[in-house]
């Protein structure tokens, strides 16, 4: 499905200019956050800035389920886009987005530094493994397939979702064979292109032309797909998509899709997670917790306790 010509000179101003800024901030760092949505001007000018983290203090009880000598840990944060995901404040230096702020929260309930990292969002994961990084942030969304060779302590619940142009004739999609014949833009690495890829014989077995999958390792260049009428349709997080529609003009939210756990990244059989995930239920005791879903605008995304590798939600 193409936009008429008419229609694409109209938004083809505003696009452009939404997707010239993305392309700015995203090229400080390194790659999406599976992929945050956006890159309007308008969006960047309003980076919250409230601070809801300073005044969180030391648990003795969660730091004693440290290991022992644990003093600082190296984060790697996936960096690009728009709120709610990491990105960077008008210096081009300081670091802001939920991610942030849940990891900055925790690493203070336990008492020890965060060495901050910035890498590409397909390169995290494998690389905790490694050892490179202790941990990663950058909204991963818990599966069965990562928990294979990675453990999750959750945070936050956020998901799968759809958005495009609000001159498209698509609404709600329910199931994937709907988009089929469709031009789909996605992040690289991340689960909506495992999910695109995993379902791509919907068309064939309806006898239906395939969709095609376009990713991207830049949020900016994959909202210009969408300007410049190479896409149909976006796939990404519900909070990123709705945060984009909320700060962009002719976008339209279509419907989430599939609801996921996220949660901070560590190699398999880590020793941290135990404290890390008392950490996270301090935060939601004390009230803090909430206090940084107000900051993102994602209190939809709440969760009552904190997990270690949870089962893939379902449905």
């Amino acid at each position: 499905m193409r936009m008429p010509t008419p229609a694409r000179r109209r938004h083809f101003l505003s696009f452009a200019l939404i997707s010239s800024v993305a392309l700015l901030l995203t090229s400080c760092g390194s790659g999406p956050d599976e992929p945050s949505a956006g890159g309007a001007g308008a969006a960047a000018a309003r980076i919250p800035t409230t601070d809801v983290v300073s005044g969180v203090h030391e648990d003795p009880a969660a730091a004693r389920l440290l290991p022992a000598g644990v003093r600082s840990l190296t984060i790697a944060y996936s960096v690009g886009g728009t709120p709610p995901g990491t990105t960077y404040l008008g210096d081009g230096k300081t670091l802001v987005g939920q991610d942030v702020d849940f990891a900055e929260a925790v690493a203070k309930v336990l008492g020890i530094r965060l060495d901050t990292q910035e890498a590409g969002f397909e390169a995290i994961l494998p690389a905790l493994g490694s050892g490179k990084y202790d941990l990663g942030a950058g909204n991963f969304g818990v599966t069965d397939e990562r928990r294979r060779t990675i453990d999750f302590v959750t945070y936050i619940n956020d998901g799968q979702g759809f958005a495009a142009r609000k001159d498209s004739e698509l609404g709600k999609v329910t199931e994937l064979r709907q988009l089929c014949g469709l031009n789909i833009a996605t992040g690289a690495g991340t689960t909506f292109e495992a999910t695109l890829e995993k379902s791509r014989h919907v068309c064939a077995d309806a006898g239906e032309k395939a969709y095609k999958v376009q990713t991207y390792a830049e949020s900016g260049a994959l909202w210009s797909s969408l300007q410049q009428g190479r896409s149909d349709v976006v796939m990404s997080t519900i909070n990123g998509l709705r945060y984009a529609v909320a700060q962009q003009p002719g976008l339209k939210f279509l419907n989430e899709f599939h609801r996921l756990d996220v949660g901070f990244a560590f190699k398999k059989g880590t020793k941290l997670a135990p404290a890390f995930r008392a950490a996270v239920n301090r935060l939601i005791a004390d009230g803090t917790y909430r206090k940084i879903l107000d900051k993102w605008g994602t209190t939809g995304s709440a969760i009552k306790e904190s997990r270690i590798s949870p089962p893939e939600l379902k449905g």
